[in-house]
């Protein structure tokens, strides 16, 4: 039985993520079908493909992912059908696929969507698509390899001989703040030195934990997730509210509005000494 997930920005409020499994259905009755999310921001794809790549992994070989995300950013509608860690990949032409996988897979090629005004317009081209892949067709019978990939790279911590500074990434649905930092890179840059974590402004914290039963109730603590990535948390709380932390937003900054007055919500230090 053929495996799909789907991963979209439309949320559950709306009828079309039922229609889209209906349109997928109809195409494959034997269709196995798991949501990861429906609420991926669609203005944040570094968010969007932490969620991704972190869930992705745990699923066996030949899984389809399909993710639509953001698919009107442009009057040209694409999608790329990439085979990638023997699992296949399939989204809009955006740069979510390089977020996701780090680089462009070289099994990969483009599939043009004709004709297409709505949603549903545009996943039932899919739908048909998806039904090759799991007949079995090489993927270059199905879309055209050669065709532009738009690559698009996840922010990556700035790095001083004794310094990191991380972007916050993603904010979960318990307010605990996701660093673009993983374990590997700090240990890697600590290099067995005592070190100090600092964010918004003069909050510190020196010791990481391994999980929230390490502190009190109501106490701060950083710890690596189960995505290896640097969390900030407050056990029973909630970390962003109370120290008033957001998404890093990198179109601000590019824009330098109001950038510097939130530039301290929006990074995280660490120190080494």
């Amino acid at each position: 039985m053929p495996l799909l997930t789907l991963t979209t920005d439309i949320g559950q409020q709306d009828f079309i993520v039922g229609a889209v499994k209906g349109q997928l259905l109809s195409a494959m009755p034997n269709l196995h079908i798991t949501d990861i999310t429906h609420y991926l921001p669609h203005d944040n794809f570094a968010h969007a493909a932490y969620i991704c790549k972190n869930a992705f992994t745990y699923y066996p070989e030949n899984t389809i992912h399909f993710v639509l995300l953001n698919i009107f950013e442009s009057s040209s509608t694409h999608f790329v059908i990439s085979h990638y860690n023997n699992q296949f990949i399939i989204c809009p032409n955006n740069g979510i696929l390089s977020m996701i996988t780090e680089k462009i897979p070289a099994s990969s090629v483009v599939l043009p969507i004709l004709n297409a005004n709505t949603t549903l317009q545009i996943t039932q081209q899919v739908a048909e698509a998806i039904l090759k892949i799991t007949q079995l067709e090489n993927l270059e019978n199905i879309g055209t390899k050669g065709l532009n990939i738009i690559e698009k790279s996840m922010m990556k911590p700035a790095i001083g001989t004794d310094w990191m500074e991380g972007q916050i990434l993603f904010i979960d649905n318990f307010e605990n703040v996701v660093v673009n930092i993983t374990k590997e890179e700090f240990e890697k840059e600590r290099k067995g030195r005592n070190y100090q974590i600092i964010f918004k402004r003069n909050e510190t914290v020196n010791t990481l934990r391994n999980n929230y039963a390490d502190v009190k109730e109501g106490d701060s603590l950083a710890w690596f997730n189960s995505a290896g990535y640097l969390e900030l948390s407050i056990n029973k709380g909630k970390a962003a509210e109370l120290y008033g932390l957001e998404n890093f937003n990198e179109k601000m900054m590019k824009r330098g509005t109001n950038f510097q007055n939130k530039w301290f919500y929006q990074i995280v230090r660490i120190f080494f000494k």
